[in-house]
């Protein structure tokens, strides 16, 4: 595997290459960096640049201060992927990386006339669906992350090392931030297709709540479920990118 930078401190374009016909943007879950996405290009069409994102407060971002707020994210988002939209591309998010790419997509359609072949959603819920659950972004140290051990919503070997809760904190409040702030407003559907893939096991995104993506596109939409929880894209990665894999050939061998 290659792994090659660019000139922005906003993604790494893992297996970058010329002869590639589609770029998949890639968007971590809330606490996740773009290591999260190093091995993928193993198990993805050599025709796909894996492009993983790096948010601010994160990996070699670490120093920076992350959002706390969506609509600043996405602005400062979509200046750093402007220049590199020059392919075919799409975007895939986990969590709160789904509802980022989903404004983002949202954005570039409405301001640009850009849109993404397709719209990967991963474990997340619609965004007209709000979450009854009290936010914890504000709550105090112990308390914030004694909820955050009882969701699913965080990997279990974060939590479980002390040093990397301490490390992580203010970006994983920064990320919950982002979500509990965020405020969803009715507009036409996406034009691009969307598939979302979601957990059985999943005690925070229902097989409803995926559903519901469903009106949030004009054009197709797939549902598929995995036998896991919340991250089946790492406890059911064999079962997963396989999946992600098909509907990438599906996607390259449409476009001409």
């Amino acid at each position: 595997m290659l792994i090659t930078s660019v000139p922005t401190p906003w993604f790494l374009s893992i297996r970058s290459n010329p002869q590639v016909n589609l770029k998949l943007f890639c968007f971590p879950y809330a606490g996740g960096g773009a290591s999260i996405f190093h091995s993928w290009p193993k198990s993805l069409p050599t025709n796909v640049e894996v492009c993983a994102i790096h948010l601010p407060g994160r990996g070699p971002r670490m120093m920076e201060k992350p959002f706390t707020r969506m609509p600043p994210l996405i602005h400062a988002l979509t200046q750093a992927l402007l220049p590199h939209l020059d392919k075919p591309f799409a975007f895939f998010g986990h969590s709160m990386g789904a509802l980022v790419s989903f404004e983002l997509a949202r954005h570039l359609q409405k301001q640009y006339n850009i849109i993404p072949l397709h719209l990967f959603i991963s474990g997340a819920r619609a965004p007209q669906i709000r979450s009854r659950a009290r936010p914890i972004h504000g709550l105090p140290k112990r308390d914030f992350v004694r909820t955050l051990r009882g969701l699913d919503e965080t990997p279990r070997e974060l939590l479980e090392s002390s040093e990397l809760v301490q490390l992580m904190l203010p970006t994983l409040r920064a990320d919950f931030a982002v979500c509990e702030t965020y405020t969803y407003a009715s507009e036409s559907p996406l034009s691009c297709s969307i598939s979302a893939l979601g957990g059985l096991r999943d005690r925070r995104v229902s097989r409803a709540h995926l559903e519901a993506w469903r009106c949030q596109t004009s054009s197709s939409f797939s549902l598929q479920m995995l036998p896991s929880d919340h991250f089946f894209l790492q406890t059911a990665q064999h079962l997963f990118l396989p999946l992600l894999s098909q509907e990438l050939r599906r996607l390259t061998s449409e476009i001409t």
